[in-house]
């Protein structure tokens, strides 16, 4: 087969809704429900939990479809998040299993609600965080599922999030320091919050607590204090009372680094989990204990690591009866652990989700999340690793165009957003577009990518612009250099930081790309950082930190913004903005368009009315991928679908 001869995959297939998504068995183990399109849009399905095809629609949103919802544990409520055209507003609606009646228990405007816990234990009860009084603090709400009632529990002092126990009790909470660090709290028998782990500038993104035991009796936190990369740490709390009225109950934050030390605020601590460069990336919870069973450290792959041996063990018969490549999920929602829910994801290939039955050790093949794929050429994504030209071992992900020789190809840099995220192995749609239209899809964790180490990610602070973009040329030269690429055919793309990056690109060095592809990418670091949403604000030290302090350094921001450097453009740019985007203004992008304009360098401009941070609905990332599709092609040669 030539290149030629491969099938086009159709942009509707590749950026449609899927057919299936967030699959959950409900507590009871009764029901399957799952995201799938209706009428075009996403909605719940609900059927019996042996018999999915008999599954039906039990919302019927019409505009940018449903992305969050699960089951309640009284076993007769469904719940669902949902905002206003992207704005990001969060409304909680519950619905009724029983007779279908649905209801918004927070129907206020501008208003964020976030689910701050529910559970089997307290299963009529939910605890909520609601921004309702003051927009930049969300206050500690309990909602009473069966009478719709809510009442404020604690109002906020300032903190910027809320730890609870398995009783639903508020137990701890957090605050951001003037320097970007971070301070957590432990609630006294007064239920008063006291200071109990400082946690440095350096360690803020790589330290926090994950939640308690049943028993209430230990705290689970991932720390990175003391050493490079989060481990899964466990805190006897009632030592760590002890040691509180003992001393001052601050600690000085340095272990011995085996596990044996002080180091979580001066409570006798112990190690359970930890490498040496990549942090603690996921951690697998006993339902009923709270007991930490498995970790998972995401390098290139996936890697798990048991704590509970049995646990390990009926995870690896899961992996065995697969039989197939992937990495793996596993999602315990019903409450005998009967039934594990297990999804298994592949670079070349849909999700596949299946449900295993624990006493038979069998596996039922339940549906994939895109089963139009079958049939077309995907290709695998490979791990590859460069160094940059400080000497820092860079990591990344290369996804080939199938039944072509990798030799001198035409590339797309696709930078992930965040920056504080970062890209791993499995399917990406926008990886197999690029492969299958021609082009090698390249995806760097950047300096400043999480997962790598409080090192590596600390090397990202106020280096916007600068080494975080010099990792992407680096790579570039890196793929030129082996010559899987040609340096003559190379583009940047983007969202959020990656629209940001793609700018930069434009702006810094034109001379490296041929074209570049911006999505809700802020143009002024100046403007992006005085118009963060008001939820965001008790965070603004930490972005300060970590981008740059607008009063103290507003040359710096400046200069590091592609809107400083727009008569240096002098390569085609696209770019496509929501109008409702809460955390990069639509201003972002009209600004940058305006000065291209002024300037009469080649661009072009996509303005979404009813989108937010992102692309929810089909038929504006039909628009958007089409139109970027249409213009690689034109400057990189790619292939185009009609």
């Amino acid at each position: 087969m030539t290149y030629d001869a491969v099938p086009l995959i159709p942009r509707a297939v590749l950026f449609g809704n899927p057919t299936y998504a967030s699959p959950t068995v409900s507590p009871d183990g009764t029901l399957l429900g799952f995201l799938a399109p209706e009428d075009g849009v996403l909605n719940v399905w609900v059927g019996p939990v042996d018999r999915p095809q008999e599954a039906t629609p039990l919302t019927h949103d019409r505009g940018q479809g449903i992305r969050v919802f699960g089951f309640c544990h009284d076993d007769r409520t469904l719940f669902y998040l949902q905002d206003a055209d992207g704005d990001e507003n969060w409304r909680l609606h519950l619905l009724d299993l029983t007779d279908g009646r649905e209801r918004c228990v927070t129907p206020y405007d501008n208003v964020q609600v976030r689910v701050l816990g529910h559970n089997r234990w307290h299963p009529t009860t939910m605890l909520l965080g609601i921004n309702k009084d003051r927009p930049e603090l969300h206050d500690v709400y309990e909602l009473d599922l069966e009478s719709g009632e809510l009442h404020k529990r604690i109002e906020n002092p300032g903190f910027v999030g809320w730890l609870a126990d398995t009783d639903l009790e508020v137990r701890g909470a957090a605050s951001v320091t003037e320097d970007g660090g971070a301070i957590y709290y432990l609630t006294d028998e007064a239920s008063d919050f006291h200071p109990w782990l400082e946690v440095s500038a350096e360690d803020s993104n790589t330290t926090s607590p994950l939640g308690f035991s049943r028993d209430g009796r230990t705290l689970y936190l991932v720390s990175s204090v003391g050493v490079n990369a989060a481990r899964l740490v466990e805190v006897d709390l009632a030592a760590a009372e002890r040691e509180a009225v003992q001393g001052d109950g601050q600690g000085d934050g340095q272990g011995d680094g085996q596990g044996n030390g002080q180091s979580a605020g001066g409570s006798t601590q112990k190690v359970l989990a930890g490498d040496d460069a990549y942090d603690v990336g996921g951690v697998e919870f006993d339902p009923r204990t709270r007991a930490p069973q498995a970790v998972i450290f995401d390098k290139d792959r996936e890697v798990w690591e048991y704590i509970d041996k049995d646990f390990g063990q009926a995870v690896e018969e899961v992996r065995s009866a697969l039989g197939l490549d992937g990495e793996l999920g596993i999602t315990r929602s019903e409450r005998t652990e009967r039934t594990w829910l297990v999804s298994l994801m592949p670079s070349d290939g849909p999700v596949r989700y299946y449900l295993y039955d624990r006493p038979t050790k069998s596996l039922k093949f339940l549906f994939s999340h895109k089963p139009d794929l079958a049939g077309y050429p995907l290709a695998p994504m490979e791990p590859f690793a460069f160094t940059a030209r400080d000497g820092l071992e860079i990591h990344g992900y290369l996804t080939f165009p199938p039944e072509v020789p990798h030799r001198d190809l035409p590339a797309l840099l696709n930078v992930h957003g965040g920056p504080w995220a970062r890209d791993s192995w499995g399917y990406n749609a926008e990886a197999q577009w690029l492969a299958n239209r021609g082009y090698v899809s390249v995806e760097i964790n950047y300096r400043g990518s999480t997962g790598y180490g409080k090192a590596f990610g600390n090397a990202g602070d106020k280096q916007w612009g600068r080494s975080m973009h010099t990792d992407l040329l680096d790579a570039v030269e890196h793929l030129v250099g082996q010559g899987l690429v040609d340096r003559d055919r190379v583009g940047i793309m983007g969202g959020s930081y990656g629209g940001y990056a793609a700018l930069a690109g434009a702006a810094f060095t034109p001379e490296a790309f041929r074209c570049a592809v911006d999505l809700c990418g802020p143009s002024n670091l100046l403007t992006l950082l005085s118009s963060i949403p008001p939820y965001w604000k008790p965070l603004v030290a930490m972005m300060y930190a970590k981008v740059g302090d607008p009063e103290t350094e507003k040359d710096m921001l400046w200069e590091r913004s592609p809107l400083s450097r727009v008569d240096d453009i002098a390569i085609p740019v696209l770019v496509a903005q929501g109008a409702n985007d809460p955390r990069v203004k639509q201003a972002e992008a009209e600004q940058i368009v305006e000065a291209l304009k002024a300037k009469g360098l080649p661009h072009e401009y996509l303005l979404f009315p009813d989108e937010g941070h992102g692309l929810a609905r089909p038929e504006n990332r039909e628009i958007y991928y089409a139109t970027a599709e249409r213009f690689l092609a034109e400057h990189l040669g790619g292939r185009t679908e009609s």
